[in-house]
């Protein structure tokens, strides 16, 4: 089995004492985000094939990770690192910092480990396509030769998106708009290019509608690079979660609207309040990353 933490939340910058405390204890419980089911993930070395963590920020994570290459557990580490302006990102770190950290995960446990993700890519007044090009253009220059893949996807829009983008569309002052898919192909080409130039493979995450030559599918849930971490084939089944996904089986153990990173266009986050007032009453000692009545 592989464990995701986590699509839904970061768990390596707000979560990692509780994401220890369950490593040791063996297990975590969930709660089911739409029926309210209660169920076990395992979390023991026979039961955990590999772990793949999802991150804007590996820094309060990075003695965890240490433990846990100690304890043999292959892993991997998706970081998110775009460089968008303080109107769409309220809460990240710099680039130059996330650039570095990239950098060191590479370095310290291989080039495999570790796998940028520049998404979603959201078109806005601050960041219309030229910028798109120039700014990827300058993060791939920082990344090159630490990492040999980027994936790249166009920002959902969900309406809890479209409510929290025009919110902070009036907040701040700014455009914002979900382009036509041949524009979104053409800026999708233009960052492959990019990114091929710089010996980084291009993927395209869940959307095989805008794919475009050059650019490969993602597999964000990669067994086939775990293997190569761990030093041995993986025995996982090739069964994405969605229709239109490459990954590999896998369990997550996050929670949606805990991150208080403030991402306005999020679709793991419909409140940052109630994100923040989740992380305040977190308690990295419980079964649960959110209690079933934190979850109400």
């Amino acid at each position: 089995m592989i464990v995701s933490a986590s699509y839904k939340t970061d768990i390596p910058a707000f979560y990692g004492a509780w994401f220890m405390n369950r490593l040791e204890a063996g297990g975590c419980r969930m709660v089911n985000p739409y029926g309210g089911q209660l169920h076990t993930v395992p979390l023991d070395r026979a039961s955990v094939d590999g772990f793949v963590f999802w991150t804007r920020n590996i820094a309060p994570f990075l003695d965890n990770l240490r433990q846990v290459s100690r304890l043999s557990y292959p892993f991997m580490v998706h970081y998110t690192v775009t460089g968008y302006p303080r109107e769409l990102d309220q809460g990240t770190i710099e680039p130059a910092r996330a650039l570095g950290h990239v950098r060191a995960l590479a370095e310290t446990y291989g080039r495999r480990t570790v796998v940028w993700r520049y998404d979603p890519v959201v078109v806005a007044s601050p960041t219309p396509p030229r910028w798109h090009l120039d700014n990827f253009a300058r993060l791939a220059d920082g990344l090159a030769g630490a990492v040999d893949e980027v994936v790249v996807s166009f920002a959902q829009v969900y309406r809890k998106t479209a409510r929290n983008m025009a919110a902070a569309a009036r907040a701040f002052g700014f455009e914002w708009r979900d382009p036509e898919p041949g524009e979104k192909r053409e800026l999708l080409a233009g960052l492959a290019a990019i990114a091929a130039e710089r010996s980084i493979k291009p993927t395209l995450c869940g959307q095989p509608e805008l794919a475009v030559e050059g650019m490969g599918v993602a597999r964000c849930i990669d067994a086939e690079r775990l293997g190569e971490v761990a030093g041995r084939p993986l025995a996982v089944p090739h069964k994405p979660h969605r229709e239109d996904c490459a990954c590999w089986s896998s369990r997550d153990i996050g929670g949606y609207d805990t991150c208080p990173h403030g991402c306005v266009y999020c679709y793991a986050v419909n409140s940052r309040t109630l994100a923040k007032r989740r992380f305040a009453e977190h308690d990295p000692h419980s079964e649960f990353l959110f209690p079933p009545k934190q979850n109400q």
